[in-house]
């Protein structure tokens, strides 16, 4: 089993509380609005991380990464755009979590556990790999 936590739109902020549970994951990915090269180095020393750039960033990163783990086939994006041929599809932008299956693909939005923003509540992902399943959890974060 392995287990991956999932965050976007941190906008210059890492919650302890977010952090803590961060911290007992395997890998880390993140799908951009990061905006500080220094939140790219605290993730980078939690777990492996992939990550991509958000439409506020001004750092180096891809757009677009298209990964394994664990033989699942995973892309992450900022904004959703067009589809692929993938397990996991991650992406960002909206604030708002999102957790659906199109065509055989499972799309998540982990929603932003950054800076509050909007009426939507603060939320990330936790998403558990085994070797013929996974389990999406929902995480709220306490204001």
């Amino acid at each position: 089993m392995k287990k991956i936590g999932i965050i976007s739109d941190t906008h210059n902020v890492l919650r302890d509380e977010v952090i803590e549970d961060l911290k007992t994951c395997d890998y880390v990915i993140h799908a951009g609005d990061i905006l500080k090269e220094e939140i790219v180095d605290t993730l980078k020393k939690i777990a492996p991380l992939y990550i991509v750039k958000g439409n506020n960033d001004c750092i180096d990163l891809d757009e677009e990464l298209t990964f394994s783990i664990e033989n699942y086939r995973f892309f992450l994006i900022h904004q959703k755009g067009k589809k692929q041929d993938v397990d996991f599809y991650i992406y960002g932008h909206s604030h708002q979590y999102a957790c659906y299956q199109e065509e055989g693909v499972l799309y998540l939005n982990p929603g932003s556990c950054g800076k509050k923003r909007f009426s939507l509540p603060l939320t990330y992902i936790i998403l558990y790999l085994y070797k013929e399943s996974y389990q999406v959890e929902k995480k709220i974060v306490n204001n």
